[in-house]
């Protein structure tokens, strides 16, 4: 029992107390921990937040189902992008490699209903993608489509074109980039491969059209398709090249719608050497480098398979391929095969095929002419192909139309099942004009006897179409002159070219034409008479083309304001033949000069500034300048209806014709009378016609007259436009007066012209008598005698100028600003003719005006006084200054004394009084 008691004593269980904390044990383990919140990213939640469409599918689960083995999932994944890209588009940013990658992907799909959905979102995909963000992906894509276009599957191959449609219309850039594969492809879907059999060696593959019975279409529709879209890629090729020329007129290297950027040089500037002029030897919008050397571009270090068609072997080597296969496609749709009956008659399908076959040789026939040795490649494409093209093209050449149209049973025609009908759907002209175009390339000067008799095939057709072109369109003009001009410079006889001048002419002369073609015309006609006048003067000139010329003015009249670009058109044309003495234009020029230069409705005040520049420029050019032609020239520089500026530029023209422009040369008889000159330079000093004149002067009071009872001149108070427009002009008029050598016979010329015409007006503009006064300040010298009655006129303009700006409102802005050009012309004329200041001092009779004009008199004495230019002539005339301050001084006496008053006797004491001359007013006064 002890020893058991002992036992259990090691092992005593402890006793817990109600209230008490458990004791820890020994071996207890810590379960304590600390937890913070984590902060997760948006993009681990992407999942949750992720757009989705009407079916719940995001962006994610769409693409994935492009992988499923079923089409009718994949389809409805394709119309679910679409559906969720319009609604969401900022998504397509976001997965557009995806996007990309999956799309290309089912170029190739078994399905047609899955290829229809893909070529559908690829068309929507493409108006929300720019080139610049598909770039990086467009070699995935143009694998694809390459994949597509070779598959064996014949419905991959057509919904390929499709694809190839929306590529070419929206990144034709990147497409074209890959022209080596995408070239051979086009090969391929027409044709197949053929070992020679004249060689037993695979040296040389020839290539011959395939026929595909299994098709949907026929050989012959799908053949069309498939040049068609080889037809857009090569004129995508053909844009893309900067240094192709275009087509028609376009080989001079402007586009008829080019503006060309002069240099705009501002001679005032370049006078006073602020301007630096640098001039280039090749200038232009497209410069032409003659030299025959060349940098080397980073074309020149790719592979011969990267350059595509901007390699010169690779050009002659895909035309050696595809110029077989046109032709056999052209003798499967000639009339030859088709209906011999119809002999050149085509029906539409066929004259679409040969259409494409013409367009495309056309096409690489543009490309040729970008490389260096275009010559040599002109040679070589003679030498191979015009042959060919003579026996097959050439054959039924004029083609036209066939359609076939089943008639209905009550028409006239019971016993035809079909008929003969034009079609507008198709354009047969352009075909014609096409094969043309290809065919003159083929000729030369030195080739002409040899190419006689195709030549005169089309140069009659070209004359009678342009005879009978009414119809025609721009584009269709375009290649007819093309053609025209291309015919000329292989055989540039006038036995040859005047006809086919003429036929232009005819169709120039139609009415009604658009303007697209009325361009196209005149850009034409000027290019043959500058391409004329480079030649020797032993050919005679054209007569068509005189006649052309001799009909411009006339044009220019009729047309006025309806057609500004046109009229810019025919200005430049006019300007140019002008500036090489063009008999028959200025004969022309010279009769139509009244309409063109009429102040109401001509020319010259209708158009816009730039057109009027040209304008006036060509007043230089006329042969004669007559009296009533310089009268409305006159009317035109002082109606405001165009700037002036010009109207400097127009005086100064005239000034330089006139026979005081100093030549050293004689210049041309009889051009500007002295007289008529004169008269001109008067009338527009003036600034108003003598029924403007006449009409003021029944004008009375305010706001329109200002007048005072000192002065019988009443001023007329002009806009602020006409009358900065009047004083602009004014000081050109002063210049070319003052470059007349013989200064006193001009100021006689002008004293008359003012005595005659103005002295006696009862209202004169402000403008006017400002400009008048300005003129007799320029001309006046020692040896200029003035008559009375002009000593008086002028000294009515200067106190009604001066009473109008002392009177003058701070607060009228219009008025205000005239203050400074008319103050200074009448200081000026007061200063160079003491007659004139004691005149109008003569004339300040206080007895006779009311008290509030007053001070209006004191204040101009005051002015006169204190003016520095005016102080010696103020003193000698101490005598009338004093009598007009005692007048003042008499009519103010018995009232308070006001304050200008003081300020007058200050001034008077100050300037006048302090002069040995005579006692001070104030004490004679007081």
């Amino acid at each position: 029992m002890t020893k058991k008691r002992k036992h259990q004593e090691d092992f005593q269980k402890v006793k817990l107390k109600v209230g008490k904390k458990k004791p820890k044990l020994e071996n207890a383990t810590d379960t304590t921990f600390k937890t913070k919140a984590i902060q997760i990213p948006e993009q681990l939640k992407e999942d949750g937040v992720l757009p989705t469409q009407n079916r719940k599918l995001n962006i994610k689960d769409l693409l994935s189902q492009m992988h499923h083995y079923s089409p009718g999932v994949k389809h409805n994944a394709l119309l679910g992008l679409k559906d969720l890209l319009s609604q969401y588009p900022f998504v397509i940013d976001a997965h557009l490699s995806n996007i990309i990658s999956e799309v290309a992907a089912v170029f190739t799909d078994k399905d047609s209903g899955v290829r229809g959905a893909a070529v559908h979102l690829l068309q929507f995909l493409a108006s929300k993608i720019r080139a610049e963000q598909i770039a990086p992906f467009f070699p995935l894509v143009s694998a694809h489509l390459s994949s597509a276009m070779t598959h064996i599957s014949e419905g991959i191959q057509e919904d390929s074109l499709k694809v190839l449609d929306v590529l070419l219309e929206a990144y034709p850039a990147l497409l074209t980039d890959r022209s080596s594969i995408l070239l051979k492809n086009f090969v391929e879907l027409i044709s197949h491969q053929q070992l020679s059999k004249r060689l037993k060696s695979r040296e040389k593959l020839s290539w011959m059209l395939s026929v595909n019975p299994n098709r949907r279409v026929t050989s012959q529709q799908w053949r069309l398709n498939v040049l068609t879209r080889l037809k857009k890629f090569l004129q995508a090729v053909v844009d893309g090249s900067s240094e192709i020329e275009d087509e028609g007129l376009q080989e001079q290297k402007d586009s008829p719608h080019s503006v060309r950027n002069p240099v705009c040089i501002s001679w005032k500037v370049h006078a006073n050497n602020q301007q630096h002029i640098q001039l280039f030897e090749n200038g232009g919008l497209r410069p032409k480098i003659n030299s025959s050397f060349r940098l080397r571009s980073l074309a020149s270090v790719m592979d011969s398979a990267e350059k595509g068609l901007s390699s010169a072997e690779n050009l002659k080597g895909f035309i050696e391929i595809i110029i077989p296969l046109l032709i056999e496609c052209w003798i499967e749709a000639s009339p030859a095969q088709s209906a011999p009956i119809l002999g050149n008659l085509l029906e539409s399908e066929s004259q679409q095929l040969m259409q494409q076959v013409l367009s495309i040789i056309h096409l690489l026939w543009k490309l040729t002419k970008r490389h260096d040795e275009t010559y040599k490649m002109e040679l070589w494409l003679r030498m191979n192909y015009l042959v060919d093209f003579k026996h097959h093209f050439m054959r039924h050449f004029p083609y036209s139309l066939q359609e076939t149209v089943k008639q209905k049973k009550k028409d006239s025609c019971k016993g035809n099942k079909y008929c003969m009908t034009s079609s507008n759907s198709v354009d047969h002209l352009l075909l014609n004009l096409t094969l043309c175009d290809i065919m003159v390339s083929l000729a030369s000067t030195s080739t002409l006897q040899m190419d006689s008799g195709w030549l005169d095939m089309i140069r009659k057709f070209v004359t009678d179409t342009l005879q009978d072109g009414s119809k025609l369109n721009s584009k269709q003009v375009n290649r007819l002159l093309g053609v025209t001009w291309r015919l000329m410079q292989i055989q540039q006889n006038k036995v040859a070219t005047e006809p086919l001048i003429k036929a232009v002419y005819t169709l120039y002369q139609q009415r009604n034409l658009l303007f697209p073609v009325r361009t196209l015309l005149l850009k034409f006609f000027s290019r043959v008479y500058q391409k004329e006048d480079l030649r020797t003067q032993r050919i005679s000139r054209s007569k068509v083309l005189s006649r052309w010329l001799a009909g411009l003015p006339q044009q220019l009249a009729l047309l006025g304001l309806r057609n500004p670009e046109l009229s810019n058109q025919l200005i430049d044309i006019i300007h140019s033949a002008a500036s090489r003495s063009n008999k028959e234009l200025l004969q022309s020029l010279q009769a139509t000069a009244a309409r063109i230069y009429d102040p109401l409705d001509g020319t010259l005040v209708l158009l816009p500034a730039e057109a009027q520049r040209r304008l006036v420029q060509l007043v230089y050019f006329l042969p004669c300048l007559p009296a009533s032609l310089l009268a409305c020239l006159s009317r035109c520089c002082i109606m405001g209806r165009m700037s002036s500026e010009l109207a400097a530029t127009l005086i100064g023209i005239l000034h330089m014709r006139s026979s005081f422009a100093g030549w050293k040369c004689q210049v041309q008889d009889n051009s500007v009378n002295d007289v008529d000159y004169f008269s001109f330079l008067f009338s527009t000093l003036i600034g108003f016609s003598r029924e403007e004149l006449t009409s003021l002067q029944g004008i009375r009071g305010k706001p329109h007259i200002s007048q005072t009872q000192l002065s019988p001149v009443r001023l007329y108070l002009t806009d602020l436009d006409q009358f900065l427009h009047h004083w602009a002009v004014t000081e050109m008029i002063c210049h070319s007066l003052s470059t007349i050598p013989s200064q006193s016979q001009c100021f006689d010329i002008l004293q008359t012209g003012i005595c005659k015409y103005l002295v006696g007006l009862v209202v004169i503009p402000d403008s006017t008598a400002g400009s008048v006064l300005c003129a007799i300040n320029k001309l006046l010298d020692q040896a200029c005698i003035l008559s009375e009655n002009l000593n008086k006129f002028l000294a009515s303009c200067c106190y009604s100028l001066l009473y109008f700006l002392l009177t003058l409102d701070k607060e009228d802005a219009e008025h205000v600003q005239k203050r400074d050009m008319l103050w200074g012309s009448c200081i000026s004329a007061l200063a160079l003719l003491p007659r004139l200041l004691r005149l109008m001092l003569q004339s300040l009779q206080v007895s006779r005006i009311c008290r509030e004009e007053l001070p209006v008199v004191a204040q101009l004495l005051r002015l006169l006084m204190q003016h520095g230019q005016l102080r010696s002539h103020m003193i000698t005339n101490e005598f009338l200054v004093q009598q007009i301050i005692k007048d003042i001084m008499t009519l103010k006496s018995g009232e308070v004394q006001e304050q200008w008053l003081t300020d007058l006797h200050y001034c008077f004491n100050i300037y006048l009084a302090s002069h040995p001359q005579g006692p001070g007013p104030i004490n004679a006064v007081y």
